[in-house]
């Protein structure tokens, strides 16, 4: 069959990677793709929010599935166009990719249906905010309630910080009108953790767990970001803790959403927090997660396309993984994530290796010559019997590329192993 991936990010390649392998898969396409994701898929010119064009193309070209990787067109309703013109498309409806565009519709369906999660508020006034975060000091969390690209939350360690925090989103329109609502949180401790699943209406296949690192800084330091790497498995949440996920968080939201009139078909991404009374839901978002994907597919062993059809056309199937750790460190471009350089030179990237997959997020062609266009550049993963082999492998491959004008984390995976030693 013929396959086209919307997006153009680092996990679009991912996606495009995997499909390149599946034997069900005859081309991949990417629309736009990018310089790396042309050496798995053909790239096609046509931005992710142009719907009649991407229509236009999945009937010209015979696409018999396609997949979303990006929260910006499902919110724009790209799975309901594709749908009424009667192609398979993988994401939610508009109408259910509001579980990540609205984060005060997801804390409100949490409350409703029970599932656990962080106590908050929701504002559309700084004042009374305000006055609301003095009453309950600090740590708190801020979020924007729209989309913000990973960077609309801030944890305020200090009042001062959850006050300027509000002042720039509703006061100053930091995120537009992403921020003209905030919802203010209890701040939680434990281990964060990524938990995907395929869904299509009350079916879940779930993913194998990846952990992420959100700062920007090693030991977690710095601002927010995208994700400055991650790995997969995570073997600090046991079977135990997976099952309690599945059974208290997962499939009560995905009932949750047919009881509302949202079923939801897609990825459903839970952001979860294993505190002392087990795991709770810190955000969903109704897509892949970047760079959670770099470092969860390339241990799917079972064909990826025929799974996702298999799943939309109701057939009962299962996913195979390998015991394989996989570790991923992000190379952003240095004064990421705020103004960060453009059209640095990649040339050391042209070529592949057998040990480290490198995968492409803001990589362009310019006069021929590789070069970033993003904040975060290029995602290199490695994998190993172990986490710390993972590990150990894709820093030592990093010190064979030239990687001047970019920055990376050098502690990606320090969790997992320190909690193994």
């Amino acid at each position: 069959m013929n396959v086209l991936v919307i997006g153009s990010g680092g996990r679009e390649h991912a996606i495009c990677w995997t499909l390149d392998q599946a034997p069900s898969v005859e081309k991949v396409y990417c629309a736009p793709g990018n310089a790396g994701i042309s050496q798995h898929a053909e790239c096609v010119a046509i931005g992710q929010s142009d719907q009649p064009a991407l229509i236009q193309f999945a009937k010209e070209n015979q696409i018999a599935l396609t997949i979303v990787g990006p929260e910006q067109p499902l919110s724009e309703g790209i799975v309901d166009a594709f749908q009424k013109e009667g192609l398979a498309i993988f994401g939610p409806t508009q109408k259910a990719a509001i579980i990540e565009g609205s984060k005060s519709f997801a804390k409100d369906l949490m409350k409703k249906y029970n599932v656990p999660t962080a106590g908050y508020e929701v504002f559309t006034d700084a004042e009374e905010a305000k006055t609301y975060i003095k009453e309950q000091g600090a740590p708190i969390v801020i979020k924007a309630d729209g989309l913000a690209a990973g960077k609309g939350v801030v944890v305020a360690m200090t009042e001062e910080e959850a006050l300027s925090a509000v002042e720039d989103m509703l006061v100053h329109g930091q995120f537009g009108s992403s921020s003209r609502q905030i919802v203010v949180e209890e701040f939680l401790e434990g281990e964060e953790f990524s938990f995907m699943s395929l869904v299509h209406h009350d079916t879940i296949l779930p993913l194998e767990m990846a952990q992420d690192h959100k700062r920007a800084f090693d030991g977690d330091q710095g601002p927010n970001t995208g994700g400055m790497g991650a790995y997969s498995p995570v073997l600090q949440m046991t079977k135990e803790i997976t099952a309690q996920a599945l059974e208290t968080i997962v499939k009560p939201v995905v009932d949750a959403m047919i009881q509302e009139d949202r079923s939801f078909t897609g990825v459903l991404y839970a952001g979860l927090i294993l505190t002392e009374n087990g795991p709770k839901v810190i955000e969903f978002n109704a897509r892949f997660g970047d760079p959670e994907t770099q470092v969860v597919l390339p241990r799917l062993k079972s064909d990826f396309a025929q799974a996702v059809i298999s799943l939309l056309n109701g057939e009962a199937s299962s996913l195979e993984w390998s015991d394989q750790h996989v570790v991923g460190v992000v190379l952003a471009a240095n004064g990421y994530p705020r103004d960060y350089d453009k059209y640095i030179p990649l040339d050391s990237f042209e070529e592949t290796r057998d040990d480290t997959l490198i995968f492409h997020a803001g990589t362009e062609r310019k006069e021929n010559k590789l070069v970033s266009n993003g904040g975060r550049v290029l995602l290199a993963a490695a994998q190993g019997n172990t986490v710390k082999e993972a590990q150990q492998k894709v820093y030592e491959s990093l010190t064979g590329y030239n990687t001047e004008g970019l920055f990376y984390r050098s502690d990606i995976a320090h969790r997992a192993i320190y909690i193994k030693e």
